[in-house]
């Protein structure tokens, strides 16, 4: 391990291993978050917060804060980090700031975010940056807790600390049911439920389909990697070609809703990865299940986690109304778009 003085810019992107760095007279007093920034060559902030939570920057030997202000000669341990790339871009202020306005509720153990349609949680697909990357810019504290997929909108909560993470993470596992955090959706479903209610028990699993993509599909009997998947369906209110309906689940797989609504003959509206034309016995065309002209119809997943409630640490409800673009398909259904 090599020992230097605070690094210059242009050492950062020739150094690969782990380092430790003296604080120079320059950087007392700086608080430790602000002196990575620049020691580290300019990686994004969230990055920043999960090398001092995860313990791969440490002071003088020992686990710190990021609000933790340096003194002259304090030893910094850097860990290795893959330099940003040209063209990389830092996290766009106006998504940290449309986040922050997403706030639905905060305390000490907890936040609770209304999350926009379009939004990973995570980088990829071109972005360098996700959801969790936006939270931890509000509040350094923040750890995921759980997920919605990118184009499902609705109610996510993040833990602030990890013994706040575990106990949600606890929540959200499904092994307690007395002490279960509840999650219900709204979906437009394209076709009808059999029944006014119909619940779904069917184990799911993730394969990956002939074009490379990565898919969840019904597990079959005879397939031991299978993870147990329930979902309840309920209609309420029926149109021509489609139902508006409530889910909820009592376990969280990845696209659950959407593999268990295809596999009922029903995919969810907007739904180009589970949605009709990917089922040889449910290929009636788009205009059946289109109805709604062109200017209304919601260029997304009709997928809404409208409703939360979560056990701990006190028993908590929380609500979130239907975005804008998913009212007026709805309205353009009932007939009542102007």
């Amino acid at each position: 391990m090599s020992v230097t003085n605070s690094p210059s810019a242009e050492n950062q992107a020739k150094t690969t291993g782990v380092r430790e760095v003296k604080v120079a007279a320059d950087r007392s007093g700086q608080r430790l978050d602000n002196f990575l920034l620049n020691a580290l060559g300019g990686v994004p902030r969230s990055l920043i917060y999960r090398l001092i939570r995860t313990g791969q920057v440490r002071v003088n030997g020992g686990r710190v804060k990021p609000m933790r202000k340096l003194k002259i000669g304090d030893r910094v341990r850097l860990p290795p980090v893959k330099q940003p790339e040209a063209g990389d871009k830092r996290l766009p202020k106006s998504m940290i700031e449309k986040i922050r306005a997403a706030v639905v509720h905060r305390q000490q153990e907890l936040i609770v975010l209304d999350k926009p349609s379009g939004l990973a949680s995570q980088a990829g697909s071109g972005l360098n940056w996700g959801l969790n990357d936006l939270v931890i810019e509000i509040d350094p504290e923040a750890l995921p807790v759980h997920r919605l997929d990118r184009q499902t909108s609705g109610l996510m909560v993040f833990a602030r600390g990890r013994i706040a993470a575990r106990a949600l993470q606890q929540a959200f596992s499904g092994h307690d049911r007395e002490n279960q955090a509840e999650k219900r959706y709204f979906a437009l479903l394209c076709g009808h439920l059999k029944e006014d209610r119909v619940d779904v028990d069917l184990p799911l699993k993730k394969i990956r389909d002939g074009s490379g993509q990565h898919r969840v599909v019904v597990a079959r009997p005879e397939d031991r990697d299978g993870q147990t998947a329930r979902s309840s369906f309920r209609l309420l209110q029926r149109f021509p070609e489609h139902d508006f309906v409530e889910v909820r689940i009592e376990t969280g797989r990845t696209h659950q809703i959407r593999v268990h609504a295809a596999a009922l003959g029903c995919p969810v509206f907007g739904d180009d990865k589970y949605g009709h034309n990917k089922y040889d016995d449910n290929k009636h065309g788009d205009d059946r299940y289109n109805p709604v002209t062109k200017d209304a119809a919601a260029q997304r997943l009709f997928l809404h986690a409208g409703m939360l409630r979560l056990p701990w640490p006190e028993d908590q409800v929380f609500h979130a109304p239907l975005p804008t673009e998913l009212n007026d398909v709805l309205d353009c259904l009932r007939g009542t778009r102007r």
